[in-house]
């Protein structure tokens, strides 16, 4: 996946939004505030994922691709080279993983307003 594909699907979430808090380097997707990937426009190789922390050691001991993220804590996000050989499918889950931390923190009104979240998996 490049950097376009990975935009267009994030986007493709329900109720994501995408901003440039960080500086023009870095292109972040949210929901409902809360970052679930970033994106480096100077390093479009690498994405920055959130993810579930035994998950997280897990992925990084069987792809040599998936590492702690610099700059992002190293127990709930992971740095993914998406120019090396992992299937796009497979990025695609980590995404969805990502973005399904998020909806699991989410007060349950804001869930419950808005089921579409939920259905991301």
């Amino acid at each position: 996946m490049d950097i376009e594909q990975i935009r267009d699907y994030c986007l493709s979430l329900p109720l994501v939004t995408e901003d440039m808090a960080f500086g023009e380097e870095y292109l972040l997707f949210r929901l409902h505030g809360k970052i679930f990937a970033c994106c480096g426009l100077r390093r479009p190789d690498y994405l920055a994922v959130k993810c579930d922390p035994e998950y997280a050691l897990d992925l990084r001991d069987r792809y040599a691709e998936i590492e702690p993220a610099w700059h992002w804590n190293k127990k709930y996000w992971n740095q993914v080279s998406i120019s090396g050989s992992l299937p796009d499918g497979f990025v695609r889950s980590l995404l969805r993983h990502s973005y399904s931390e998020i909806v699991r923190k989410l007060p349950r009104r804001f869930r419950v307003d808005h089921p579409e979240i939920e259905t991301v998996s």
